[in-house]
């Protein structure tokens, strides 16, 4: 769960690759409908229509996933959820590799039947490889504002939570400011998930700091002098997060999104898991659905977004407390899961999403100075 985004060695992503490489994609079903090729279809319209795009989907019989946790944003019931409605095998490979790690195994195993088929990515991964990506839009693409989707199709967004803090209420006090996290009550127990030059997750503890610590979704570099000066007061722990770490109480203090520390709370091994998400400005950040180029299954990648958009797959992405992208066109049309809203509560006013601009300057400056700031 908590590793999805980590950073992994060149021999990790060695390893991935001959993992995962099988036999050519050429695959032996017949993947087109109406006689237009599900590879190239941006809608289902094109492919005749949702019956037509599933009839071709279950020809294929499969579809690839990466780095899906069962238990990030309720991906494990999400994926049963979609096995169970067409009766098409899902194969989620290598679940705890960050967004980069999945663009890479694309690259690596083009040509081969075990290529992901799927993504889901930080948006600056995303942004940074739109190439890589075959458009489609959604039966639902008019519920989606603008802004949270390529116009072209290319990506969309899909879930989001809100930055928090993670904490073992039995070993640390509740955190209620960045500077509580700098006093002697956290020396060496603060973990964030995974490199933030690598990391969505990562990424977007540092781009809170800044909002919290007098800096803004222009200039993030107030939050990577934040986390120098907790690794200066020797409280920052270079240590990915996992439930078996929080379990043991190597990672008592962990930045992440709320939905993963919510998840970690039932799976914490008795620790009193909390979750804090801090006064002022909260952020969010979604991530990004997309289908890979060379996908193949390309009609189970196309059904697999439609479903990831539909009612039944948001509401599962609710109760996990992830707020889906169509929550508000769901809210108006009376079909979002009131008693899953209840329970995660509405988004704070104070809610800043940073801007795609935003997210790639952020990510160029933290290329250029986390690993001299942190040491």
């Amino acid at each position: 769960m908590i590793q999805k985004r980590y950073l992994a060695t060149a021999a990790t992503l060695t390893a991935l690759a001959l993992a995962l490489t099988g036999c050519s994609a050429e695959a032996d079903a017949d993947t087109s409908a109406g006689g237009v090729d599900a590879a190239t279809a941006t809608s289902a319209e094109e492919l005749g229509g949702m019956d037509a795009l599933v009839e071709a989907a279950q020809a294929e019989g499969e579809l690839n996933v990466i780095a899906l946790p069962d238990t990030w944003a309720n991906y494990g019931e999400i994926i049963d959820a979609f096995e169970a409605e067409y009766d098409i095998t899902v194969n989620s490979d290598s679940p705890d590799v960050s967004s980069a790690e999945e663009i890479t195994a694309a690259k690596n195993l083009a040509g081969q039947d075990t290529a992901p088929d799927v993504f889901d990515l930080g948006s600056a991964v995303a942004l940074a490889n739109v190439d890589q990506f075959a458009p489609y839009k959604v039966t639902t693409w008019d519920d989606i504002p603008d802004d949270y989707k390529d116009a072209d199709g290319a990506w969309v967004y899909d879930y989001t939570g809100l930055m928090s803090i993670g904490y073992d209420a039995d070993a640390v006090p509740e955190p209620t400011s960045l500077d509580d996290l700098l006093g002697a009550d956290y020396s060496g127990k603060v973990a964030i998930n995974g490199d933030p030059t690598q990391a969505g997750a990562a990424a977007a503890a540092v781009q809170w700091a800044a909002l919290q610590d007098g800096g803004s979704a222009d200039d993030v570099q107030a939050g990577i002098d934040f986390f120098g000066e907790l690794a200066d007061a020797g409280n920052f722990l270079p240590t990915d997060p996992t439930p078996a770490t929080i379990a043991s109480g190597e990672t008592p203090v962990v930045f992440d999104w709320s939905y993963n520390n919510l998840a970690a709370a039932a799976d914490a091994g008795g620790r009193d898991w909390k979750t804090a998400v801090l006064p002022g400005t909260a952020l969010a950040s979604y991530y990004n659905q997309a289908i890979n180029v060379d996908a193949p299954h390309p009609a189970a990648a196309r059904l697999w977004q439609e479903f990831i958009m539909s009612d039944e797959a948001q509401n599962l992405y609710l109760a996990a407390g992830a707020y889906p992208v169509r929550m508000a066109a769901m809210t108006e049309a009376g079909t979002v899961d009131q008693d899953a809203l209840a329970a995660v509560g509405e988004q704070p006013a104070d809610t800043i999403q940073l801007t795609s601009e935003q997210t790639e300057a952020a990510s160029a400056l933290l290329a250029s100075t986390w690993a001299s700031t942190i040491g």
